[in-house]
């Protein structure tokens, strides 16, 4: 039996990671959040943008309880991949600022169902859900893509940790320099050593 317990502590969960998220765009500007970092084009403010789509989407329309915003639908093949980049037309702040509604919303949901409440995920190929199903693969989901944020904000500063107060000591460049030499170091090692 999975109980209020469960529930509690993955909704508490949730609401860190997403404090994450957004600290990991605390300081920079406009073109470091939006700018592609990877080759499919990764950025921070796409990942909170990203987020936002499918958070609403998991704990408004699965259980019945649609975002009062618009946001666009799962099934839309043409707008595939919007969601993952902010046009020049968004705001920061107006990305952020609905990152936030979709919370509430999202909390609203959380606190007025029990956690085997039952949904439905018409695109998954068992659709039949609870909310604890959708709990557990929110958190993962928004985990996986605070570890991609963690990584792009490594890129671009150095930045690492999960809060202002948690955030790894500045290093100089120097010190960085040398550390990913320890490294190519030791991966070479192990390279040239007989299998």
């Amino acid at each position: 039996m999975i109980d209020d317990f469960a529930k509690t502590y993955l909704h508490g969960d949730l609401r860190e990671i997403r404090e994450a998220i957004l600290w990991k765009l605390d300081g920079l500007g406009e073109y470091d959040i939006r700018r592609p970092l990877t080759a499919p084009g990764t950025n921070l403010l796409g990942l909170v943008k990203h987020l936002s789509f499918w958070e609403a989407t998991y704990f408004g329309e699965v259980f019945g309880r649609p975002f009062p915003e618009p946001l666009g639908r799962w099934d839309d093949a043409e707008a595939r991949g919007g969601d993952m980049w902010a046009t020049e037309h968004e705001t920061r702040e107006e990305i952020i600022d609905r990152y936030r509604r979709v919370w509430q919303h999202s909390d609203a949901t959380i606190s007025a169902l029990a956690i085997d409440s039952p949904g439905y995920v018409p695109w998954w190929p068992c659709p039949q859900v609870t909310l604890f199903t959708i709990l557990v693969h929110l958190l993962t989901e928004t985990s996986r893509h605070a570890g991609h944020a963690d990584i792009l904000r490594e890129q671009l500063d150095g930045s690492t940790g999960t809060a202002a107060w948690d955030a790894d000591a500045q290093r100089d460049a120097a010190f960085w320099d040398a550390r990913r030499a320890q490294i190519e170091r030791a991966a070479k090692a192990a390279d040239s050593t007989p299998a």
